[in-house]
């Protein structure tokens, strides 16, 4: 269906959460361009701008041209993530920026589909804020979205904000969480999930519930975003994308324990 795909976007994108034993990440993204290359039986070319720590504006600076540059056949893009977490946010012009980035993607032929996160909102420091926020911004998307564009709404998944699919800092999802979003974006566009990732089966486990929240994840995880913030420093400063020029790309395979 696909034979080119490149992702946009942050730490969402980049695939944080979803660690790989050389010390990268995968991700949802890695995983759609895997399945993608199955259903045309060969891996097909793919490239991931995505930078961690982005907010809204930087990713539109810094992706959007590359990307239309790169002439792909399919497009996903996310951001926003991080300005709804800021103290001040206009979720109307975050939302308009959004979808012009969007309309942008797209004025090269390609299909775009806009992805937003899932919501961490049951398990983070202020999650009542953030949700109420993410609730905002998704309608605001969704209302000035273009006729035929797109769009994966994977924080009204109500499975994926289970404790379960996040990652220890309770912001970031784990592998099974990306698994999940990469299942979402398949199905969304008609392509077979892998039965091995077995979705289903993840997906009718019970919930351990959200992680508690002691004095060492304030350290571990809190603390430097907070400090980050203060300084006007982000964790993506300095940080090249994953993968720059489309190509094809050897993605391992999840491993996925659903019982």
């Amino acid at each position: 269906m696909y034979s080119s795909y490149v992702a946009v976007g942050d730490s969402f994108s980049e695939g944080l959460g979803d660690p790989l034993p050389d010390g990268s990440v995968r991700g949802w993204t890695d995983l759609v361009a895997l399945a993608l290359g199955r259903n045309a039986g060969s891996p097909i070319r793919y490239a991931n701008l995505a930078i961690r720590g982005k907010k809204l504006e930087p990713i539109i600076a810094e992706q959007v041209e590359p990307a239309l540059a790169l002439g792909a056949e399919l497009v996903t893009f996310n951001g926003a993530g991080n300005d709804i977490m800021r103290p001040r946010v206009s979720i109307d012009a975050v939302a308009a920026r959004l979808v012009e980035a969007a309309e942008r993607l797209g004025s090269g032929g390609a299909r775009v589909i806009v992805v937003s996160g899932g919501n961490p909102s049951g398990h983070i420091p202020m999650g009542r804020l953030v949700s109420g926020r993410g609730d905002e911004l998704a309608a605001a998307v969704l209302h000035r979205l273009p006729a035929g564009m797109t769009y994966v709404d994977n924080w009204s998944d109500a499975v994926l904000a289970q404790g379960r699919f996040w990652s220890a800092d309770n912001l970031h999802l784990n592998t099974i969480g990306h698994i999940r979003v990469a299942a979402n974006v398949l199905t969304t566009l008609g392509v077979p999930v892998p039965v091995e990732w077995a979705v289903s089966e993840t997906a009718a486990m019970p919930d351990s519930g959200a992680r508690g929240r002691d004095r060492a994840y304030y350290r571990e995880h809190v603390l430097p975003w907070v400090g980050r913030r203060l300084t006007g420093r982000s964790s993506g400063d300095g940080r090249p994308p994953k993968f720059a020029t489309l190509a094809p790309v050897i993605i391992p395979d999840p491993i996925v324990q659903a019982s």
